[in-house]
């Protein structure tokens, strides 16, 4: 057993982990990152991601100076309306059902512009969402993109990480691949460093800890136990390493659990998704255009409001609700007025195609007349003029209310243009909701409410953040506001001028 003494311990090589440990070296630190993942898996869940980062703003103009000049050939053809810090504080809560603690929220929002604007500093590189929500080159018009989702990482979170390392290591961070954290040093409620397990004993690296390593959605007896039946057979978006180990760790050493343990991250994902993340295919397997299309569950029944509002709202509870249905799948089904609106990504997919909806069925295997009558019921309901009013680019208000079906409240178009086009999808689990109580400092509270001295967290592990649901580009941005928070706050502990 070898033991290393340094200021700070980050556990945790994605984007939380990463910013907390530029912020504790920018604060004079001596870091050391611990990552499970070889150098080649290195960086979590954030290289899955889309790289989208929720940040409050006052509109295009604000936003500009973050972007690279790639993005010049984009600009003329998009529009963003401001994103208060009011609305983005409204639609978190409303996706969460006012269940986070205020204080948590208001520090994320109030943060979240500078922090881009921070790391920008640091060489992440930001551009728009644009080409990921539509093909550009298939519209002819000015694109509204949705204001909480319009900025991400460019290259996505392949691009987010790769930069991030190359801040990392242009600060002569020291990051230790293959070093997975087994275990926490605590006297009493004060930790003094991190365990490291080898094959044949544990490494011990002492200093302030920051938590960074992800929830526990990549193993599944934890997922059964916490979320329920069914979920352990579901497809991990991201990493094979985000198994709970320091989670449970912390819970063991007293730490506080806090949040909705029975909820989670889930989005629709092509049905051949890999039982883990493939690194080769990132989020390129997300099928995020349902809001144009209707769909239906192996028995030919529609079971969502596809239109509930902008798919950044909605998308991270759909795939639960897919997990619901018999076989844990379902299909999105298009025609030829929506077909041209299906995001880049569907091109990864092969869907299936017909030239009448009875056809499409019996190709599907659902049982003979059911998504006939589903459609018919359907397109009754949908209004004579939704031709005309249809616009794909902001809430249009085109509801239908079909009987014996859910309503579906946006985007309410006949289908009956062919040919129609399918994709199968099933559940894919980004990651877990419950975690560690934490404060506005990013310290671990204990179970007697007070901190622990020298234990912090961000990401993933930190609970109280979202329930039941989640708005797109809020869990990026929460990791980095309280990665820098956590790095900071350690690092002065680490020169005896914090608690």
């Amino acid at each position: 057993m070898s033991t290393t003494q340094t200021d700070v311990v980050i556990v945790g090589a994605g984007n939380a982990g990463l910013v907390a440990a530029l912020a504790a070296h920018e604060a004079g630190a001596r870091v050391i990152v611990l990552e499970a993942a070889s150098q080649e898996e290195r960086g979590g869940n954030s290289r899955f991601s889309g790289g989208i980062f929720r940040a409050a703003h006052d509109g295009l103009d604000s936003i500009r100076p973050l972007l690279t000049e790639s993005d010049d050939k984009v600009l003329p053809r998009v529009s963003v309306a401001p994103y208060t810090r009011q609305r983005y504080t409204d639609d978190w809560l409303t996706t969460s059902m006012g269940r986070p603690p205020r204080e948590l929220v208001d520090t994320v929002v109030g943060d979240s512009f500078e922090t881009l604007q921070w790391m920008r500093a640091k060489g992440v590189e930001w551009e728009l969402t644009a080409n990921k929500l539509f093909d550009l080159d298939k519209l002819d018009r000015v694109n509204v993109i949705p204001p909480g989702g319009a900025i991400r990482a460019k290259g996505e979170g392949v691009g987010l990480i790769e930069r991030l390392f190359a801040a990392v290591e242009r600060a002569g961070i020291e990051v230790r691949y293959d070093a997975p954290a087994a275990g926490l040093i605590t006297r009493g409620a004060t930790v003094d460093g991190v365990l490291v397990r080898r094959e044949d004993g544990f490494d011990e690296v002492r200093g302030a800890v920051v938590l960074a390593s992800g929830g526990f959605e990549a193993n599944p007896e934890m997922r059964l136990r916490y979320l329920g039946p069914g979920w352990d057979l579901v497809r991990v978006r991201g990493t094979r390493f985000n198994t709970g180990t320091m989670l449970t760790q912390a819970l063991l050493a007293g730490a506080l659990p806090a949040g909705h343990w029975g909820g989670c991250h889930a989005s629709p994902q092509d049905a051949a998704h890999p039982p883990v993340g493939d690194l080769r295919m990132t989020d390129k397997l997300s099928r995020y255009s349902y809001p144009y299309a209707i769909l239906v569950n192996a028995e030919g029944r529609r079971f969502v409001d596809e239109g509930e509002t902008e798919v950044w709202l909605t998308y991270a509870k759909t795939g639960s609700a897919i997990m619901r249905q018999t076989g844990g799948v379902a299909y999105q089904i298009f025609d030829q007025k929506t077909a041209h609106l299906l995001e880049p990504r569907y091109r990864t997919g092969t869907p299936v195609q017909a030239d009448t909806l009875e056809e499409l069925a019996e190709r599907l295997g659902l049982p003979d007349g059911a998504l006939t009558e589903t459609a018919s019921a359907f397109n009754e309901a949908v209004a004579g003029d939704a031709a005309t009013r249809f616009d794909p680019m902001r809430l249009d208000g085109l509801a239908a209310r079909p009987p014996g079906q859910p309503p579906k409240s946006n985007w309410a178009q006949t289908l009956d243009k062919p040919p129609y086009v399918a994709y199968a999808v099933t559940c894919g689990i980004t990651f877990t909701y419950g975690g560690l109580k934490i404060d506005t400092q990013a310290r671990v509270v204990d179970t007697t409410g007070r901190p622990m001295p020298g234990l912090y967290a961000t990401g993933e592990i930190a609970g109280d953040f979202f329930y039941h649901n989640y708005a797109a580009g809020a869990g990026l941005v929460r990791g980095a506001v309280f990665g820098r928070i956590a790095g900071r706050n350690a690092a002065a502990r680490a020169a005896g001028d914090a608690g």
